[in-house]
């Protein structure tokens, strides 16, 4: 199991993902065409070159954040996480373009025993993503309820 039990997490600990990920213009469509969503900054390059101040298309904000949390799964809640709980304070502070390779970094932001099941905690996780010039481009909170070790859990 790759994943960690909440007994061995520590507030302030630091994952760097070993997974980076080039964003292909595929990812990009793919996920628009899935989600529905036809906004032409995704989509349209003509309305991009002349319209926007980026000259070109924008991947969607929403496969950043989904790949940003994919890639800390395997370090992270792999085979321990019981449910996500929410994301919070999700915020894209520069955009990421066909192209861009992305690197994620893990933060172990806060841990609490969960009221309901023993078995079990509330881990709060800060995911942040940097494009290959090491510029921040996308960062949230997440909660989890993840399961504590069999030792720990009694």
């Amino acid at each position: 199991m790759a994943g960690l039990y909440f007994d061995e997490l520590e507030v302030g600990q630091v994952f760097k993902h070993a997974l980076h990920r080039t964003v292909t213009e595929t990812d990009n469509v793919m996920f628009c065409a899935m989600t529905h969503n036809p906004a032409r900054l995704h989509l349209d390059e003509k309305y991009c070159q002349e319209e926007t101040e980026f000259g070109q298309r924008m991947v969607n904000s929403g496969f950043t954040l989904g790949l940003m949390v994919g890639i800390s799964v395997g370090d992270t809640t792999l085979g321990t996480a019981i449910a996500n709980l929410g994301w919070d304070e999700v915020r894209f502070p520069a955009p990421v373009f066909h192209g861009d390779t992305l690197r994620i970094e893990t933060e172990v932001a806060e841990l609490r025993d969960s009221k309901s099941r023993p078995n079990a905690g509330i881990v709060t996780f800060i995911h942040r993503a940097y494009n290959q010039n090491d510029v921040l481009v996308a960062q949230c909170k997440r909660s989890g309820l993840q399961l504590k070790s069999p030792a720990a859990s009694g």
